[in-house]
Order: structure tokens, then C-alpha cells, then sequence
């Protein structure tokens, strides 16, 4: 499976990306994180569905200084598997 997430709130200079990467990672999953002009942050990831869904739990908290408000989660089929989890 694969996962498209967008973060709102305080997410950016408060090293989200560094977390969700350390996270991603250390539960084998690839893909990307990166923020967005408007202050969002995105995130791809792919894997197995629960293993996934214990990165979006990780995600929902944040690492300390953030306050995450929402989470837009959009689940799709994984088609070319990807190698690694990179921050952009």
C-alpha cells in the first residue's frame, strides 16, 4: 500500500521531518517528507497497511514543539516500489 499524508498546523521548524524520517525508517518503509509553501507538510510512504498506520499514529503526535491539527490521509495501490525514505 501507499500512503499520501498532509500535516496542518505547527509543523514546520520544529524538526517534523527529521521525525517522520527517523520513524519511517526505522519501521522500513520508503518514501518522502518534505513542507510545503503553505506551511503543511507532506508525506508518501509505502508498505504494509499496519505498518503504515503505526507511521500515521507517530505522525498524529509529532515530535515535541509541534502541534499537529489534522491529518489529510489519502490511501492509494502502491505501484513501483520504492528503495528508501528521503527528506526533501
Amino acid at each position: 500500500m501507499r500512503v499520501h499524508i498532509v500535516v496542518t498546523g505547527r509543523v514546520q521548524g520544529v524538526g517534523f521531518r527529521y521525525f517522520t524520517a527517523m520513524r519511517a525508517r526505522a519501521l522500513g518503509l520508503a518514501g518522502a517528507v518534505r513542507n510545503l509553501p503553505n506551511g503543511h507538510v507532506e508525506i508518501t510512504a509505502s508498505g504494509e497497511r499496519a505498518t503504515l498506520e503505526t507511521l500515521i499514529a507517530a505522525v498524529r503526535e509529532g515530535p515535541p514543539g509541534a502541534l499537529v491539527r489534522d491529518l489529510r490521509i489519502d490511501w492509494e495501490a502502491a505501484e513501483a516500489p520504492e528503495r528508501e525514505f528521503l527528506i526533501r
